[in-house]
């Protein structure tokens, strides 16, 4: 009886200085600089979106969050690092859709486990992608790319980044929901791939709205589709894939992540200081300029989000051969 007694003791006593000790760490979160994991190199489309999260965090913390650049090895290096990271919250890890939806199938054999070893934290912003047709194609809509590659079948050639990339597993969606026989010209860029839409060698461009800016109001190309649900609001006139093929959507990503077993309280207070500060009318800007929109989101709604996108992208990423050129 007094083993028993004395076993319940000491539980109820960890669980009380567990419960005092979680707000204490969150109220005085960060005491420190926070590191900033992210899979692009310095200069990259991610690299931008997480040193402008970084600033906004760091000034409301007053505290320096350092970005960690890890590129390469199609981005599992930087979840490796930031996986074996203490989960103290003093690791986070700007994620980008390539880490959920490519990279378990591509790489397999890695130490990690994107779903088991990483917590959501929330929900960063998200890129439509875009496809743009050369005027020369003689398309003003979707629909009527999925006839002309019908029409003229594998004769379309379209340029999208490397295989297995966001650009190309949407193309891959489009074509197993619509028929469209399109023909993949992988390119190391967007601003290759436009400049031979220009040359007249290729007919399609697909890549996320930042990434074509400025092809789309120079009027180099002619955007048939944005693959939102919605027209975007800067972009009223571009029709939205989902009006004429129902349900679809294809969208990058980034959410922020930390180590498995870093305290609830504190990946809260981290939730709650990123969606005040994706508020602030100036970085909505700074994302909306690179093709970004904010999408708050709590850590619940982040982890449902994730696993919908998994289900809806897992058979496209599985019917691609990544030993193809």
């Amino acid at each position: 009886m007094f083993q028993w007694r004395a076993r319940h003791l000491i539980a109820a006593t960890a669980v009380t200085i567990t419960a005092m000790s979680s707000p204490v760490s969150a109220q005085t979160y960060p005491e420190r600089p926070v590191r900033l994991v992210t899979q692009g190199a310095a200069g990259s489309g991610p690299d931008v979106i997480a040193r402008l999260v970084a600033d906004h965090l760091g000034r409301l913390w007053g505290q320096q969050l350092v970005i960690i650049n890890q590129s390469g090895a199609g981005g599992t290096a930087a979840a490796r690092t930031a996986a074996s990271a203490a989960p103290d919250g003093y690791t986070l890890y700007l994620a980008a859709t390539s880490a959920f939806l490519v990279m378990p199938l591509m790489f397999p054999n890695q130490p990690f486990d994107i779903d088991r070893d990483f917590v959501r934290v929330g929900f960063v912003g998200e890129q439509p992608m875009v496809f743009g047709a050369a005027p020369s194609l003689g398309v003003s809509t979707l629909p009527e790319l999925v006839a002309v590659s019908k029409k003229r079948p594998g004769e379309v050639l379209y340029a999208a980044n490397l295989r297995g990339t966001f650009p190309h597993l949407t193309v891959e969606r489009l074509r197993k929901e619509t028929g469209a026989d399109l023909t993949f010209v992988p390119y190391p860029g967007a601003a290759a791939g436009v400049q031979d839409l220009m040359g007249g060698r290729i007919a399609l461009v697909v890549e996320s709205v930042g990434a074509l800016y400025g092809a789309m109001q120079s009027g180099s190309i002619k955007p048939l589709a944005v693959a939102s649900k919605e027209r975007l609001p800067n972009f009223p006139d571009i029709p939205a894939a989902a009006e004429t093929v129902p349900g679809f959507e294809a969208l990058g990503w980034f959410a922020l992540l930390a180590p498995a077993g870093t305290p609830h309280a504190i990946v809260r207070q981290v939730n709650k200081d990123l969606r005040t500060v994706l508020d602030r009318p100036e970085l909505r800007k700074s994302f909306q300029d690179l093709g970004t929109w904010v999408r708050p989101m709590s850590p619940e709604e982040t982890t449902q989000f994730i696993r919908k996108e998994q289900d809806v992208w897992r058979p496209i990423v599985q019917s691609v051969d990544f030993a193809q050129k």
